[in-house]
């Protein structure tokens, strides 16, 4: 499955991020969520997220947010959350996410995300820009290497 996916970030299970069960808080999956695509956007798209959003070229909001426990991660364990886009809408876009451990192919989490493309002047959504549109296509067609 991890073929379907062009982008992956890894990323390590810390102390502060387990609960009494010894596993994964389940809030901290939205974390590394949230870490993940800042990765897609940086790392696989090679775009500064932070410069394009004071410059009012991009930012985006989260509209909705679907988990899907699977297993548990635990102290220790390297995690791979893999990013892809499945829908490009003209104010939003859908990510979908698959978090494994290291070395295996089950899912430990699945998701899928909403983003709004968001002018936080006017606090309203607004069109995806074309070169991020055209970015994105090119990435998950594979034109752009990761």
């Amino acid at each position: 499955m991890e073929d379907l996916y062009r982008f992956r970030h890894r990323l390590r299970v810390r102390y502060s991020e387990i609960d009494g069960q010894k596993i994964v808080f389940n809030a901290h999956y939205l974390t590394y969520l949230d870490i993940a695509i800042a990765a897609y956007f940086e790392e696989g798209l090679g775009l500064d997220l932070h410069g394009m959003a004071e410059e009012g070229k991009f930012d985006f909001v989260v509209a909705k947010t679907t988990l899907e426990y699977k297993a548990s991660a635990r102290l220790g364990d390297w995690l791979n959350i893999w990013v892809r886009l499945k829908k490009l809408g003209r104010t939003s876009f859908t990510m979908e996410f698959k978090i494994t451990r290291e070395g295996e192919n089950n899912p430990i989490v699945l998701a899928e995300i909403i983003y709004v493309s968001y002018n936080p002047e006017t606090k309203t959504s607004q069109p995806v820009p074309t070169f991020l549109r055209e970015k994105m296509e090119a990435f998950e067609s594979g034109v752009i290497a990761d």
